[in-house]
């Protein structure tokens, strides 16, 4: 799986306390990735297909990035198969 280009990512380095949950609205297959903090929670868009796991890999991979920390930090709870 090709890496996702990180550009323009916001500093979510406040949410990096263990054991908090964050909500997070995912658009998989779009034209880029980005992640953007909205009043209601943060919303991410990845281009990677939702196949095998692709797109929650992508997910997790920006998150890391935003927020500081190593990708094996950050669990998904929910969204192995829907949104």
């Amino acid at each position: 799986m090709a890496k996702p280009k990180l550009k323009n990512l916001p500093d979510l380095s406040h949410l990096a306390v263990p054991g908090q949950e964050i909500s997070l609205r995912v658009t998989p297959k779009a034209a880029r990735t980005s992640l953007i903090a909205t009043a209601e929670g943060l919303r991410m868009t990845v281009t990677t297909v939702p196949e095998n796991g692709k797109a929650n890999a992508a997910v997790r991979h920006v998150l890391a990035a935003a927020m500081g920390v190593a990708q094996t930090r950050l669990n998904l709870i929910r969204g192995q198969t829907a949104r």
